[in-house]
């Protein structure tokens, strides 16, 4: 039997995919995250009511700046993080991609754990197990590559041992894999 989780997902999947939440999402998600983030000191985001959720902290391709993005992620079954640049179907990939690819050493943030990880790009012959995974959580998230005109980026993130400190001095880092599930799993 179905669990609420996989029923709510089940109806909020398709909204998702509608062009008006496509045009309105990325202009009222990030905000609404800051400041659930801001008031529950980083412990809470609004996606991770629904999907595993993380925070990836990079460093900007071109500027080398620090760069925090809100992601959903999916568990790939062996301690790692699935995550896809669907970018709500735009026709251009996230710039969080582009620094992923230009400096793959990154940390991310689940809940009040802050890991180190490497990011690697999903290999083309494991691309199709890979979106069955992410749909098997999120129903019809493929249909962004689909509607976006490109081919999705798709990362895999492996946490790695801390050998630093991670770019948050708030964050706590911890090492090991990353098998927590988010708590709304």
């Amino acid at each position: 039997m179905p669990s609420v989780l996989q029923l709510t997902r089940a109806v909020v999947a398709p909204l998702t995919r509608t062009r008006l939440f496509r045009l309105v999402g990325p202009v009222i998600l990030p905000p609404i995250e800051a400041v659930l983030g801001a008031l529950s000191g980083g412990r809470l985001q609004l996606a991770s009511l629904l999907v595993p959720s993380l925070v990836l902290h990079s460093v900007g391709a071109r500027t080398g700046a620090p760069r925090h993005v809100h992601l959903m992620y999916t568990p790939d079954g062996r301690g790692r993080a699935i995550v896809a640049g669907t970018s709500f179907a735009r026709d251009r990939h996230p710039g969080w991609t582009y620094n992923l690819i230009a400096n793959p050493d990154a940390w991310i943030t689940v809940r009040d754990r802050t890991l180190r990880v490497r990011a690697t790009r999903v290999p083309a012959a494991e691309r199709d197990a890979a979106w069955a995974r992410i749909e098997a959580q999120w129903p019809g998230y493929r249909g962004y590559e689909r509607d976006s005109g490109r081919v999705v980026r798709l990362f895999v993130l492996r946490p790695v041992a801390e050998s630093e400190a991670p770019p948050l001095a708030s964050a706590r880092a911890v090492d090991g894999p990353l098998d927590a599930s988010s708590a709304s799993d």
